[in-house]
C-alpha cells in the first residue's frame, strides 16, 4: 500500500485512499477474478486499478459509500477488460519445460526475413511490431516517442525500403 500512498501529495488524500484500500481490496479482487479467471491476472488488474485510484483520489468524496463502491468496481472491471483485450490482440503461449523453442527463418534464406534483417534498426523494429505482433500505429507512436503522422511516415519509408530490398533479391512484390 505504501507505493500507492506515497504518490498522493495531500495527507487527506492519503487517509481517504487507505480507507478505500482496506475496505474494497477484497471486492475488487473478486470482481477482477470473476472476469479474468486467474489469480495472477486478478492481482495485476487490482494493482492497476489502485494506481489509477491513487492518481484520481480527489474524485472520491466519501471513502465508504455505495457511490465509491460502484466507482472502484467499475475501475477494476475496466482494467480487467483492458487486460483481456491486450491478451486477445497479442496471444501468448504458456511456456513449460517441454515447450520447444521458437524457430525463425534465418537471413540466409534470401527471403522476407533476410530483407527485414537488412533494414535499419528503427524501421526493422516498426515492421516487426506492426506486422508480426499486431501493434497499431498509435501504440507504435507511443513506443517510439513519435506522433501518429511521424510513425505513419516511418512505416511508409520502411515498407518502401523493404520493397526495394526484395526486388534487388529478385522477389516479386
Amino acid at each position: 500500500m505504501l507505493i500507492y500512498v506515497s504518490s498522493i501529495p495531500a495527507a487527506e488524500g492519503r487517509a481517504k485512499f487507505e480507507q478505500v484500500y482496506r475496505h474494497y481490496r477484497g471486492l475488487m479482487y473478486e470482481a477482477a477474478f470473476r472476469l479474468l479467471g486467474s489469480e495472477e491476472d486478478a492481482e495485476d488488474a487490482v494493482h492497476q486499478a489502485f494506481l489509477y485510484l491513487a492518481e484520481n483520489i480527489s474524485k472520491i468524496s466519501e471513502p465508504i459509500c455505495t457511490k465509491t463502491r460502484s466507482y472502484v468496481v467499475i475501475i477494476v472491471e475496466s482494467k480487467s477488460l483492458d487486460m483481456l483485450r491486450r491478451r486477445k490482440r497479442r496471444p501468448t503461449v504458456e511456456l513449460g519445460e517441454n515447450t520447444p523453442g521458437l524457430s525463425a527463418a534465418l537471413p540466409e534464406d534470401r527471403g522476407l526475413a533476410a530483407a527485414i534483417a537488412k533494414l535499419p534498426g528503427r524501421e526493422r523494429e516498426l515492421i516487426l511490431l506492426k506486422y508480426a505482433y499486431g501493434y497499431t500505429n498509435s501504440e507504435c507512436a507511443k513506443l517510439f516517442g513519435l506522433s501518429y503522422h511521424g510513425i505513419h511516415s516511418l512505416d511508409q519509408r520502411a515498407k518502401n525500403k523493404l520493397r526495394q530490398l526484395l526486388q534487388e533479391e529478385g522477389i516479386d512484390v
